[in-house]
């Protein structure tokens, strides 16, 4: 066969300890090299890479920078929620041990929520601002004013820095976070997307064009897989003055092991039903023959870890099985972290080291199934086996199997050299096109880049009349050549400045918005061409269609509507997250992804896809799993003829009013309850025919990009395409050379 398996031994792989700490860290008593060089480098670098491998002690060498500047502020942002209260007891413990002054706040949406109300009122914004003025504010029992240390996820950290949290609280909440913190710590920033990535390398960029890095700011950055397109921009920022340095502490002398050998066989991917038998037939060999070893299975799909472990479960394992994904609740997650036996969703990735008590003498985990879909995520999984550094047995080989995408067979796996350890995997894969993250070219190099405009436009606006207005136009042309954009500042300030009266024309009276004239004008390019022409050529001016809008309620009416599409076209660009929905609160009876709890949140297409449930009113109830899963569709009245929703709305980016969800099997449409959240006024998204775009639909559906069927109901008849919802699959049309249109017919990539 083609995709036969690959053997390959990954060596044993060692950490330098430090023999001679510095006496300001005589504190730690033992530290590793790289821990101690993040800390020096930090006194005289802006931006520190600290590259160590995963398990080796990366979140206490971060906060080690905190020492260079003990009465300042400080944020730790890290990328799940789970992680903030892992790694808030982790700083809280720093801090004491370290003698600092620093107050440790976790701050998720749910703690800032639960924050007292007393003195602030009860907007998390207001909260954020007012904990980072003065924490005594939000907790009078800390007493005199004290520096913060905030840990946070990176969606807090986006909504301030990207001004978008509600207009009373959003400059001054993105202003304490601009100039508040004088440590920034990015933890596991290699799981950022494009989209997220470019938050972060704004505040990068604003702190090197305001000056801030030369009053000491320092930023840490902690990956043990940086993304390779990161070190172009990295590069950029170099050339430009900011001092970057990177530690990988891996070292020649005074080593400690870290993970053992590691046994790996390479596997192409089946398809679901072949992929749930053989995994269960692998997991149930390994423990008949070594029944004293524990194992882990991390896959990407959450129905696949469900059926995977209902299958172990007939085979009479489910009580040596515990479950880590991301439905799952923390005591959940504790429990199953005890068993030999684990199944797990990406949600291990970050900060799950399969802790043990009590703590084996070797590694915790002595074998590891695992699938990755990109470069970034097999790394971060192999690196979860055979753990050992602080263990007293080293030597014990582990073994791991790795699922890869099909398309690395096609695309040359089978030339790696078995014989060459890590480095030939890490040179054979970093050739696969397919372990690629997508999308870093599309983003930068589309409409996408837009999202930089916002913050920009709002300190433009703040400085008017100020020295450091021309600072603007600096950071916006240091972020273009860091990213490479291909439009001006002038050309994204008037787009962003249309979306922004857009938004508001569709809530409020159309006097009251600032804008409003120009974005008359781009309604009347787009649907009053003659009216257009008109205001030209000196015939009439915007003041006359305004005195229509005010005396003609259907006109005004016409333009609202038009503003609401346009606002709701480009609402996906501004989201952080890109799921369609929210999670929807559940109860699990039947324990179908909960071992011990009962009530959690859950992804609401999941659900919709392979649930059936009903709703008491308040919460919803899954009575059992649907076999086979659902599909979910959409369908779509529009009010004219085929032809005319050809030419007027596909390969656009747009958004469909009154767009509904439904599930069903074949061609029957299942019931399900009534979910508000579901019913949208607006669906964003991109529709296309799936016969003339066969060939991008197929290689999407290969990377399992998601897109959903769609019949859209015209005077004159119905037709089925295809839906491409949310940013991630906008920019996977435009990466597979789909030429999408945007509301006003400009190209949405610009090559």
């Amino acid at each position: 066969m083609s995709n036969e398996p690959l053997s390959i031994q990954l060596e044993p792989r060692s950490i330098a300890a430090c023999t001679s700490l510095p006496p300001e860290l005589a504190f730690m008593g033992n530290a590793l090299q790289h821990q101690v060089e993040v800390y020096e480098r930090s006194h005289d670098h802006d931006l520190i890479l600290a590259l160590a491998p995963t398990g080796t002690g990366k979140t206490k060498g971060g906060l080690l920078t905190l020492l260079h500047q003990p009465t300042k502020s400080a944020v730790y942002i890290a990328p799940t929620n789970a992680l903030i209260t892992q790694q808030t007891e982790a700083a809280k413990n720093f801090v004491k041990e370290a003698g600092l002054d620093h107050v440790v706040i976790e701050a998720s949406a749910a703690k800032i929520r639960q924050w007292s109300n007393a003195q602030v009122g009860a907007r998390s914004g207001e909260k954020v601002y007012n904990l980072l003025r003065n924490p005594a504010t939000i907790f009078p029992e800390l007493g005199p004013k004290r520096p913060v240390l905030l840990v946070t996820n990176p969606d807090i950290f986006y909504y301030a820095t990207f001004f978008a949290y509600n207009r009373l609280d959003r400059v001054n909440i993105a202003s304490g976070f601009y100039t508040k913190f004088s440590t920034v710590i990015f933890d596991e920033f290699h799981l950022y997307d494009a989209k997220q990535l470019v938050g972060l390398l704004f505040y990068l960029a604003h702190s090197h064009i305001f000056g801030f890095f030369e009053q000491g700011r320092r930023v840490i950055l902690l990956t043990a897989t940086p993304e390779p397109a990161c070190e172009v921009v990295f590069s950029n920022l170099e050339a430009q003055g900011v001092r970057i340095a990177r530690i990988d502490g891996l070292g020649t002398s005074n080593l400690l092991p870290s993970q053992t050998a590691v046994n790996l066989e390479l596997r192409s991917q089946p398809t679901k039903p072949e992929f749930v038998a053989e995994l269960a037939d692998e997991v149930v060999r390994r423990y008949q023959q070594r029944p004293d070893c524990n194992g882990a299975v991390i896959l990407d799909s959450l129905s696949v870890v469900t059926e995977l472990y209902q299958t172990l479960k007939a085979k009479g394992l489910g009580d040596r099985i515990g479950r880590i994904t991301g439905p799952a609740s923390a005591t959940d997650r504790k429990w199953a972290m005890e068993q030999s036996i684990i199944l797990a969703t990406s949600t291990v990735d970050v900060g799950f080291n399969f802790e043990r008590h009590p703590a084996p003498t070797r590694q915790n985990l002595d074998w590891l199934i695992f699938s990755a879909r990109d470069r970034a995520a097999f790394w971060q999984r192999i690196g979860r086996v055979g753990r050992v550094l602080g263990k007293t047995e080293t030597d014990i080989p582990s073994e791991a199997i790795g699922y890869l995408p099909e398309r690395a067979w096609e695309q040359g796996i089978t030339n790696l050299d078995r014989s060459g350890g890590r480095s030939a995997l890490a040179e054979t894969l970093e050739t696969l096109q397919c372990l690629d993250r997508p999308f870093w070219l599309a983003y930068w190099r589309s409409e996408a880049f837009l999202e930089i405009a916002r913050p920009l436009l709002e300190m433009e606006e703040m400085l008017e009349n100020l020295p450091q207005h021309s600072l603007i136009s600096e950071l916006f042309e240091s972020l273009r050549l860091s990213l490479g954009g291909k439009r001006s500042w002038s050309y994204y300030r008037s787009r962003i400045k249309d979306i922004r009266a857009a938004r508001e024309l569709a809530e409020k009276p159309l006097k009251l918005v600032p804008g409003r004239r120009h974005f008359i004008q781009t309604f009347l390019q787009i649907n009053c061409p003659e009216d257009w022409e008109d205001i030209r050529a000196g015939n009439a001016d915007l003041e006359d269609i305004e005195k229509i809008f005010k005396t003609q309620p259907e006109a005004a009416q016409h333009f609202k509507e038009f503003a609401a599409k346009w606002s709701a076209s480009y609402a996906p660009l501004f989201q952080f997250r890109s799921g369609l929905f929210e999670s929807l609160k559940i109860r699990d009876p039947q324990g179908l992804f909960l071992d011990h709890s009962s009530e959690t949140f859950l992804d609401a297409l999941h659900l919709l896809r392979y649930c059936n449930f009903v709703s008491d009113g308040e919460i919803l109830e899954i009575q059992s799993p649907a076999d086979p899963p659902y599909e979910v569709s959409f369908r779509l009245r529009y009010r004219g003829k085929i032809h005319e929703f050809i030419t007027e709305e596909m390969n656009k980016l747009n958004a469909f009013f009154g767009c509904k969800i439904q599930r069903g099997s074949g061609e029957a449409i299942a019931p399900m309850p009534l979910i508000e959240s579901l019913e949208k006024e607006w669906f964003p998204g991109v529709i296309l025919c799936p016969l003339k775009n066969a060939g991008p639909l197929y290689r999407l559906r290969q990377a399992r990009i998601e897109s959903f069927p769609i019949t859209v109901n015209c005077n004159d008849g119905e037709k089925i395409y295809q839906f491409f919802p949310g940013v991630a699959g906008i920019l996977a049309l435009a990466t597979e050379g789909v030429k999408l249109r945007l509301p006003d017919e400009q190209e949405f990539y610009c090559v």
